[in-house]
């Protein structure tokens, strides 16, 4: 059965977002069909903001609507602590735990050979001119636990030493409120590298 063309076209446009699948295209569809027209007025109004409004930090490369970001306009964070993570849902993440009160780099990806992704398809070049004062003492690579996320530390950590900063890693290894014997091996020996004292 062929859908009409407006509905055929929604369903296709939803299909390209990440994780949505042919059958949930199908049914946000028509989802939108029986939405109130205001409202689905509103939704696209909020789809064209996103685009139109909002723009990369010209200090942390984070997504926002003002610039500098609020982050970095907070003076009251520790200016001595970088936190570098991938993206902009992973600056949130770390904002969600209030144990961090630094500043962030957000990389906009990770380096991998595999997606043709370099070194210089990312955010490093302004990590760099971060780093020509004397503020900065500690820098914390947050990626990802994975290969591309691993492989983008490494060479951050060793394009950063000649700075002569304390270059830290986040801990891997096991979910709170996880098994053992669901563990990979991966996961076990990173956190038996992170393991630490008791007090």
């Amino acid at each position: 059965m062929h859908y009409p063309e407006p509905i055929a076209k929604l369903i296709d446009s939803f299909t390209r977002l990440p994780g949505i699948g042919p059958k949930t295209a199908a049914r946000l569809a028509f989802h939108v069909l029986r939405m109130k027209e205001d409202e689905v007025i509103d939704f696209a109004k909020a789809l064209v903001s996103v685009k139109r409004n909002l723009f990369y930090c010209s200090i942390c490369c984070n997504i926002t609507d003002t610039d500098p970001c609020r982050i970095c306009q907070d003076k009251a964070r520790d200016a001595s602590v970088i936190c570098i993570v991938q993206e902009s849902k992973d600056l949130i993440a770390m904002e969600r735990t209030k144990e961090f009160d630094g500043y962030y780099h957000v990389l906009q990806g990770a380096i991998s050979p595999m997606e043709g992704i370099g070194p210089d398809q990312i955010r490093i070049a302004e990590l760099l001119k971060r780093l020509g004062d004397e503020t900065v003492q500690e820098l914390i690579l947050a990626t990802n636990p994975n290969i591309e996320g691993e492989a983008t530390a490494m060479y951050i950590s060793r394009l950063v030493k000649p700075f002569g900063l304390k270059v830290t890693r986040i801990a891997h290894g096991l979910p709170v409120g996880g098994d053992l014997e669901y563990a990979d091996e991966v996961t076990l020996s990173k956190a038996l590298e992170g393991r630490r004292e008791l007090m």
